[in-house]
């Protein structure tokens, strides 16, 4: 009797002290996060502080958290953010989907044929090695428009992350699929479809993620070309007009749009993974 009433509290319990495992786990991780960013935010306001109380630096005050998030909230209701930013990401899609329709069979084909692999390592490393801003006055001669070589830039710094990543997923693909594909009677275009596209998602989409990174650093620096719209021509106008607070806040921008462009591809990468989490 006295085992069956343990052994009942015993089954009774377990459920609840797991669902208590369960809640505690990712509300510790939430409190880290604001943890995190609490301390960023006490670093920022610390300099800001000192920035101000410096006779030599005070008229750089602007910079500190709140004239940012003032000007932030203006810039948001009135649209400037989303009229700044909209071209930005426009010339991210554009140099990304060049990338994108570049990389993925170029890392097809140097996955699958060795010779290939070893012909193009030593001129793909070296040309990978190259800041893509390097190329800037090439693509200004090349291109007719600033628009256009923008996003040639952007496609330079994001074409590479793509080709050795999906290169790397194909020589991952067991042989063995594709000779009982064969066996089966499967075509190239079958096997691709169906064997070489889902095994590479994955890794794939990791390059895609490291690519979007990549390209939305180089976006800035890139719009400082002769372009009147856009996050990096608001930087250079917010200089000059040394509206420090404009400049602080699009800087805010920046950030958070490129840390929901990295969220979003990380939730794309996870859900091409084979392997689920419970």
């Amino acid at each position: 009797m006295s085992l069956d009433l343990t052994l009942d509290d015993t089954t009774a319990v377990t459920p609840s002290l797991r669902t208590g495992r369960q809640l505690v786990g990712p509300a510790r991780s939430f409190g880290y996060v604001l943890l995190g960013i609490a301390a960023l935010l006490a670093v920022w306001w610390i300099g800001g502080a000192i920035i101000a109380a410096n006779p030599r630096t005070a008229s750089f005050a602007d910079f500190a958290p709140l004239p940012t998030f003032q000007r932030l909230w203006s810039m948001l209701l009135s649209g400037e953010a989303i009229k700044m930013a909209l071209p930005s990401l426009a010339r991210i899609g554009g140099g990304l989907a060049w990338a994108i329709v570049l990389g993925v069979p170029l890392g097809i084909l140097v996955g699958r044929f060795k010779g290939m692999r070893q012909a193009s390592s030593v001129p793909f490393q070296f040309l990978r090695m190259i800041s893509p801003l390097a190329w800037m006055p090439i693509a200004v001669m090349a291109f007719s428009s600033w628009n256009g070589a923008i996003v040639f830039l952007i496609g330079v710094a994001a074409i590479w992350p793509i080709l050795f990543s999906t290169a790397h997923g194909f020589r991952r693909i067991d042989p063995a699929w594709f000779k009982v594909a064969r066996n089966l009677g499967a075509r190239p275009w079958h096997m691709l479809f169906t064997i070489i596209v889902p095994a590479i998602m994955q890794d794939s989409l990791a390059g895609i993620r490291l690519a979007v990174g990549v390209a939305w650093i180089v976006l800035v620096p890139a719009e400082f070309l002769g372009v009147t719209s856009g996050l990096g021509y608001a930087i250079n106008d917010a200089r000059d007009t040394l509206e420090y607070d404009r400049l602080a806040a699009t800087v805010v921008i920046i950030g958070l749009i490129g840390f929901t462009l990295d969220f979003l591809c990380e939730r794309a990468v996870r859900r091409a993974s084979w392997a689920r989490e419970e």
